[in-house]
């Protein structure tokens, strides 16, 4: 979004919100314009910037562009654990982990403006999130991924709870690719953050226009999507396992 956008701007945006890609600086090794463009172009929401390998200088360089390309489509950039990055590059919002800074920590450093998610891994978690001040939450890993060596999955029984329990926007996490997307949506997840299943694909557009869709089709006839649990109850569907 634009840099000049409020806290409530940005609330807006994430409320509806469906497709969270998640990427390093040079997801397949390349260039990262073209591929962000790409996926935007299909249907991704918010794009986090996860670079935890490069110096504070690289890394900055990439946020400009992933930056300047997500505010011409008008979607959300997130930097994941950095608030002072976050800040630097004007993005909408920071990530954090449960081992990382607090949210008010993140919030205070990034700036009352921008938007502070929180990845959960428990029930207990989940609804906690409200009282630490979070905005969003990542919920996962619904399966086994790379990404997280060494996070047991949570499978699809904390998705089921954060469909009853939880009181903000929520993205199922962890493993999840086009065969995953209906046994995630059948589970209750409106919407969805992936990895792999964009930054491996031969036709990024292509299989995020797929996602989308299939998301789109998971909660259509539900409640308009927002934080609250009804929003995504009358979800229907069937599924496999995992890719993210």
């Amino acid at each position: 979004m634009h840099p000049d956008a409020t806290l409530e701007d940005r609330r807006e945006r994430l409320r509806t919100a469906r497709l969270y890609l998640i990427c390093d600086a040079r997801p397949g090794g390349g260039d990262p314009e073209p591929f962000l463009r790409a996926a935007l172009a299909g249907g991704v929401d918010v794009v986090q910037l996860r670079e935890k390998n490069r110096d504070e200088c690289t890394a900055l360089g990439a946020a400009e562009i992933f930056r300047r390309v997500c505010a011409e489509h008008d979607a959300l950039f997130v930097i994941n654990d950095r608030p002072e990055w976050a800040r630097i590059a004007h993005a909408d919002g920071v990530h954090v982990g449960q081992d990382d800074v607090t949210v008010a920590v993140a919030r205070r450093i990034a700036g009352a403006g921008r938007l502070v998610g929180l990845s959960t891994h428990t029930p207990a978690q989940v609804d906690a999130a409200p009282d630490c001040g979070a905005d969003y939450i990542g919920v996962g890993p619904v399966n086994a991924t790379p990404t997280k060596p060494g996070r047991a999955a949570v499978g699809l029984a904390l998705v089921r709870h954060a469909a009853a329990h939880a009181a903000l926007p929520w993205f199922a996490i962890g493993g999840i690719g086009e065969p995953e997307i209906a046994a995630v949506a059948a589970a209750g997840a409106g919407r969805v953050a992936v990895v792999r299943a964009l930054t491996g694909a031969e036709d990024p557009a292509a299989v995020a226009r797929r996602l989308r869709s299939a998301i789109d089709e998971a909660v259509l006839g539900a409640a308009p999507l927002d934080a609250t649990p009804s929003a995504v109850g009358s979800v229907q569907g069937a599924g496999a396992h995992g890719q993210a």
